[in-house]
């Protein structure tokens, strides 16, 4: 029984979806799963054997073809493992894991045991920037650097900004998907609405189960032992992780913060332009270097 998604026709339909976004993806990729204790992961592999590995971490209701769509170049520098995230992917488990506690990081250090992968980089978006941090908590030795664009885990936006311009739009969609009521939940949401990931988003918050957890936020304390160079990027205008607030609250709490950026006039999902996409994988190899 599917626990993610509302029905068999959503999954099917959100499958496609991934498989169109691997079609954008700019080098050969592998499709391998593995099993843990958490259920069946997928993942997509790319990039020469003989390089350094990377972990790539997707966003909520997503998948590894999108977010390797978005970051293909890192493969001529690394072997990029993009991970499906159990829970918010249609390609591994359909189960949930806490978001309480630290299980996720669990999870993420089976898969990375399973390649044998010792110590590694990571670039978390969003839900997968939560689980980097997860895993910084309770194995930092694993992590050489992590990059986090627009995380979660760090901070949460205001809960009555939240409902205005995101959880009552999208409750309004879902009632009647007219391209009026989209709009308006689109527009605190994505930067760039000219590409495909308007009309994926559009059937993702139809297809998905969205009654989803708030991540928990992280301690300082919990962090104390996490020493890896980290860059942290944010949204001005995130209504989830508003950028300001992420950013005061990085340097806070990762004691080796190499830098951080504000992605001004950007939502939540950034821009997804040819310009952006080359700011960002540029920022992602000099940090990586």
């Amino acid at each position: 029984m599917d626990v993610i998604f509302k029905n068999k026709e959503s999954r099917e339909k959100i499958n496609d979806w991934h498989n169109r976004f691997r079609e954008k993806i700019k080098y050969p990729t592998e499709s391998k799963y593995i099993e843990t204790s958490f259920g069946k992961t997928h993942l997509l592999i790319g990039g020469q054997k003989n390089l350094p590995p990377l972990v790539l971490l997707h966003a909520a209701m997503t998948s590894s073809s999108h977010v390797l769509s978005e970051f293909s170049d890192l493969m001529k520098n690394f072997r990029v493992y993009a991970i499906d995230i159990i829970g918010q992917s249609v390609k591994s488990e359909d189960s949930k894991i806490s978001v309480k506690n630290n299980n996720y990081g669990k999870w993420l250090l089976e898969v990375l045991d399973a390649y044998k992968l010792n110590k590694v980089n990571i670039v978390g978006v969003s839900w997968g920037g939560f689980i980097g941090i997860r895993t910084a908590i309770i194995a930092p030795e694993r992590i050489n650097k992590m990059f986090l664009l627009v995380p979660a885990g760090l901070v949460n936006g205001s809960p009555w900004d939240g409902l205005r311009k995101m959880i009552l739009p999208l409750y309004l969609y879902q009632k009647n998907q007219t391209p009026k009521r989209l709009n308006s939940f689109a527009k605190n949401l994505i930067t760039t609405m000219t590409d495909d990931w308007l009309p994926y988003i559009a059937d993702s918050v139809l297809a998905y189960k969205t009654n989803m957890s708030i991540p928990s936020l992280v301690k300082e304390k919990e962090l104390e032992n996490y020493k890896a160079p980290t860059f942290v990027v944010g949204a001005e205008l995130d209504v989830s992780f508003p950028g300001e607030k992420l950013i005061n609250r990085s340097k806070k709490v990762f004691k080796n913060l190499i830098n951080a950026e504000l992605i001004k006039n950007s939502l939540h999902c950034p821009p997804t332009t040819d310009e952006f996409r080359k700011w960002l994988i540029k920022e992602i190899l000099n940090f990586l270097a």
